[in-house]
């Protein structure tokens, strides 16, 4: 199993740099951002530094999405990153969340997202693709390569994944909904003609080191409040009792009143007092060290090949640290 590090972009750039680079000396193989051009600052211009400043870190937005930038933009920002530094970038994607609504605009169809990773593929590595009907090939790359995994939730997403995805990203850490949502990457893959193990699978949640587990709660509290957007998406679609996406997704959520983008992805965020206690403890890793690694193992047999942890609380420094000493040795 690899590690990654998710961070947010927030101001100052070489606090986000400095974190990244104490991330790679502590084992972690990957390192991921937010990607909300209104919400933080800029990650592809901080992507440049983080490459810059580590050996072998590879790094990517969790996740960018196909409008507020073209698929040809994206994939040229990819392949000039590739072009600079080796072939150390990932195009995390999905439809967009806080990204699309911040700017009021609804997030993008699955059809627009399929389109978008073939498009960014190709053109990121060199193939020619059409993009609006017009044929392009961005002429100066040569060698380039881009993996592009696909975050998703529900079922269309799921198999939309499991088809195109060259990785698959679930935000949440439950074993049951894993066994469930990877199962379904699987099938899909499978059911297209593509080996199923080819796709990656990326668990991605907040990690808290700690014996005060009442604490380690609050800190990571947010998260369910972030998937809840998506889940409250996915219950608007499908019905509560639809049996297309498991229950034990969809209903913590009835209790949720709305969502302030403006404290989104932050400890404290005053929108997530209808996450109770068990839903932190499914979706995220709280607790000592040999709780992280018994849950990681479970997570492992199911075929999760890296976790990426979330640091958006009050001790990323000593989480990082933790991760390299106690929980890296033993699952790498």
């Amino acid at each position: 199993m690899e590690f990654g590090l998710v961070l947010q972009t927030d101001p100052p750039a070489s606090e986000v740099v400095g974190l990244m680079r104490r991330a790679e000396q502590n084992g972690f193989r990957h390192g991921w951002t937010f990607d909300s051009a209104v919400l933080w600052q800029e990650p592809f211009v901080i992507y440049s530094q983080i490459l810059e400043h580590t050996q072998d870190l590879v790094v990517g937005p969790m996740v960018t999405n196909p409008s507020t930038r073209t698929p040809e933009v994206t994939a040229s920002t990819f392949a000039t990153l590739n072009d600079m530094f080796g072939n150390r970038t990932v195009c995390g994607i999905g439809r967009g969340d806080s990204a699309m609504r911040v700017a009021g605009r609804a997030p993008d169809t699955l059809a627009r997202l399929g389109e978008a990773i073939d498009v960014i593929r190709d053109l990121a590595e060199g193939r020619e693709a059409d993009v609006g009907g017009r044929t392009l090939r961005i002429p100066w790359i040569r060698d380039g390569r881009l993996p592009v995994w696909m975050a998703a939730y529900g079922p269309k997403a799921l198999a939309l994944a499991g088809r195109k995805a060259d990785g698959f990203i679930l935000q949440l850490a439950d074993p049951y909904l894993t066994e469930w949502m990877v199962k379904a990457v699987r099938d899909a893959a499978a059911a297209a003609g593509r080996d199923p193990s080819a796709v990656t699978i990326c668990v991605a949640a907040p990690a808290y080191v700690s014996a005060d587990l009442a604490h380690a709660r609050e800190q990571c509290r947010w998260f369910g409040g972030m998937v809840g957007n998506h889940v409250a998406d996915l219950v608007a679609r499908y019905g509560e009792h639809s049996g297309m996406v498991p229950e034990a997704l969809t209903a913590y959520v009835k209790e949720r009143q709305g969502y302030d983008y403006r404290h989104h992805g932050r400890a404290g965020n005053p929108d997530t007092a209808f996450v109770p206690d068990e839903i932190v403890d499914r979706f995220c890793l709280v607790g000592p060290a040999a709780a992280h690694l018994d849950k990681l193992r479970t997570l492992k047999d199911l075929g999760v090949d890296q976790f990426a942890l979330y640091a958006m609380h009050d001790a990323r420094e000593q989480v990082i640290d933790a991760y390299g000493a106690e929980i890296i040795p033993a699952l790498s």
